[in-house]
């Protein structure tokens, strides 16, 4: 549970119609896998979003700043024993993703704004991250759900997502809570593609049916937008 991993690669976001999305997954079902820990009913995303005293990270996105951050817990059920702890940098259309599995335990303190189960866990990326939370005065902000199908395709790391049904909700505390009421962040889906150099022909042609403008507002921004 304590090891931590990262990957380097592009994504780039697209808002479709119901339509295209329907039509996109039946595509990608016939040239690519469902994600390993589904199928293509998908599933749901929980993620929880800390900031700083000063909403840094949220400001940082709304400015267009080159460099930027987000740091988040996330579940894919309330019953999950181990949560993933993430940081999200990007640069421009490239992304570096930290993530490292830990305790529920010590998930439930941090959403209290106790930050010092990470330094049990004992990885260099939990050591850095308490250094960021405790220094620049984190805090939970607000959880994030939605509904993901998700393809992969191990070549070039490639994964497709259709996230649909997004909603937020300033109720923190409510994270480990079976149900939770949200307010509607938008109704179309966000299709995500993520690779690592390059698309591979079949995949990219594929996802010209899309023919959507690509998206340059994150959900934690949008989101943040709704509760502020």
């Amino acid at each position: 549970m304590s090891s931590s991993f990262h990957v380097v690669r592009t994504e780039k976001k697209f808002r479709i119609t119901h339509i295209k999305k329907s039509m996109l997954i039946d595509r990608l079902s016939y040239i690519m896998s469902a994600d390993e820990h589904s199928n293509l009913d998908g599933y749901p995303v929980r993620s929880l979003y800390f900031d700083s005293i000063y909403d840094d990270d949220y400001m940082d996105k709304l400015n267009g700043l080159e460099y930027r951050k987000k740091i988040r817990l996330r579940i894919y059920s309330p019953d999950n024993d181990a949560v993933k702890l993430e940081m999200k940098e990007k640069r421009g259309a490239v992304q570096r993703k930290k993530t490292v599995w830990i305790p529920k335990s010590v998930a439930q303190e941090m959403i209290k704004g106790n930050y010092s189960g990470l330094l049990d866990v004992k990885t260099q990326f939990t050591d850095e991250l308490y250094c960021i939370l405790e220094s620049g005065l984190y805090r939970p902000k607000c959880i994030i759900e939605y509904h993901r199908v998700a393809f992969m395709e191990r070549s070039n790391d490639i994964r497709v997502t259709f996230d649909s049904n997004i909603g937020v909700s300033s109720n923190v505390n409510a994270f480990f809570d079976k149900d939770i009421s949200y307010i509607p962040v938008l109704f179309e889906p966000v299709l995500e593609v993520k690779y690592n150099g390059f698309l591979l022909s079949n995949i990219r042609s594929a996802l010209e049916l899309a023919d959507a403008s690509e998206l340059s507002v994150s959900k934690y921004t949008m989101s943040r937008e709704l509760i502020q």
